[in-house]
């Protein structure tokens, strides 16, 4: 029996296989977790619906939800209280930019609208999925949990305005924990290293991100989706039940160094 048996989770956000959502939802499964999913629209129905197959879901517990929408989010949680009286854990995996916005330099690319889409969906949506789970996560000793990156913290090149959102939801997550701790659930993020994901594909010189977070870390690694995971697991369990309000760094190391040399220098 796994340390969550008995524990039920929403995850929201998973695009693929290779998506650090999809990397939790496997450890979550592994540790005796039931499961329901969120799909952003059709097209990627298919995917999240395989995904919970192979983890022996009910693929009845699959909802739609473009975050952008508060009805579609209120759907979410009015057809999961047909199946659940209940659950005890969230998870927030979503991050959106356009294009436009993640090459070049931050003055070059900015614009309102790229700067409020990336805030809408990368963290106002954190909010707005708490805010809607609240009455049937109230009192459950549960947990929510988003993802961020060590851009919300220092300059990360082409990154541009996802780190200006990204800390946003760092700020959003202590908000949350201070607001949430009484009615008994915590909030935390988990900010992961350079992962080779669907998303980050699209921020322009990733593959020199990967490199050099090879280099940079103590570890000389990047990180898996499986280590996000077991560190996600472990922070939506009773294991983690004095933890709130936490920025936990899952990336090798990478966040502590303050300058890197070469190797034979």
């Amino acid at each position: 029996m796994g340390f969550m048996a008995g524990k039920k989770a929403l995850i929201v956000g998973v695009a693929s296989e290779r998506s650090i959502a999809s990397g939790i939802a496997d450890a979550f499964a592994r540790e005796g977790c039931e499961i329901a999913f969120t799909y952003q629209n059709e097209k990627l129905l298919s995917r999240v619906q395989k995904l919970s197959e192979r983890l022996g879901q009910d693929t009845d517990l699959l909802f739609p939800c473009d975050v952008t929408s508060d009805d579609q989010i209120d759907a979410v949680f009015e057809g999961l209280g047909k199946k659940w009286d209940g659950f005890d854990i969230l998870v927030h995996s979503v991050g959106f930019a356009p294009r436009e916005q993640l090459a070049g330099g931050f003055v070059e690319s900015i614009t309102r609208e790229g700067f409020a889409i990336s805030h809408d969906i990368s963290a106002y949506s954190l909010a707005a999925l708490a805010k809607a789970a609240l009455p049937m996560m109230e009192g459950s000793n549960g947990a929510i949990l988003t993802l961020t990156y060590n851009a919300a913290l220092q300059v990360v090149p082409n990154y541009n305005v996802m780190g200006l959102a990204k800390a946003s939801l760092e700020s959003c997550v202590r908000f949350l924990a201070a607001d949430l701790g009484p009615k008994g659930i915590r909030v935390n993020a988990i900010s992961a290293g350079a992962v080779k994901t669907l998303a980050a594909a699209g921020i322009s010189g990733f593959r020199k991100m990967l490199n050099y977070a090879e280099k940079a870390s103590p570890l000389r690694r990047t990180v898996t989706i499986e280590e996000v995971g077991n560190t996600a697991a472990f922070l939506c369990s009773d294991l983690a039940s004095g933890v709130t309000g936490e920025t936990t760094f899952v990336d090798a190391g990478a966040n502590i160094m303050g300058m890197v040399f070469d190797e034979d220098s």
